[in-house]
């Protein structure tokens, strides 16, 4: 039987997910596999975590395709942006994590990418009147991920139910944590 990597790098992320320290050995087993033949794919971590940073990257990119950040008011694209993305938002989360991917020139020109498409979603809403300016493209960027991030591992730990993902990050992102006055 061939090994399928996309198999074992789902089980990897799934497993490093829920449990971002796990060994070689768990994941392996996540897998179902032999930690000699995850070793033959993946030479140690730093393999293993920079394939599931192409794969994150692939997840990020079909998901910014699908949420056609272009079409309607940017409120709307935000919102199908962050549905889109919410399957990959586990995997995200943990790489999220792994500071060596975001650190020095090996850092994946994907994930610049994908910060220049988001960002200009957000310039494209403040030059409609739609986000405040006094927050720069780049910072709401940032506040994105966090958000997504926060969300995938409050989703994980079961205090926040999977149905109100989207909701509750759309919302805070834009329309903040302060409570509305009603007329």
């Amino acid at each position: 039987m061939a090994l399928d990597p996309d198999h074992v790098l789902r089980s990897a992320a799934a497993l490093l997910t829920r449990k971002s320290t796990a060994t070689m050995d768990e994941v392996a087993k996540a897998a179902g596999i032999s930690r000699a033949t995850l070793h033959r794919h993946f030479a140690g971590r730093d393999a293993l975590v920079r394939a599931l940073e192409s794969l994150g990257i692939e997840e990020c990119e079909a998901a910014l395709d699908a949420a056609r950040l272009d079409e309607g008011p940017a409120g709307e694209a935000v919102h199908r942006l962050v549905r889109e993305i919410e399957p990959a938002a586990g995997l995200l989360a943990f790489l999220y994590t792994e500071n060596q991917l975001f650190e020095g020139e090996e850092q994946n020109q994907g994930w610049t990418r994908i910060d220049e498409r988001i960002a200009a979603l957000f310039r494209r809403g403040q030059a409609a009147g739609e986000f405040r300016i006094d927050l720069t493209p780049a910072w709401l960027t940032e506040a994105l991920y966090g958000l997504l991030a926060s969300g995938a591992w409050a989703v994980s730990e079961g205090r926040v139910a999977p149905k109100d993902f989207t909701h509750m990050i759309v919302e805070l992102l834009l329309g903040g944590a302060l409570r509305r006055q009603e007329p």
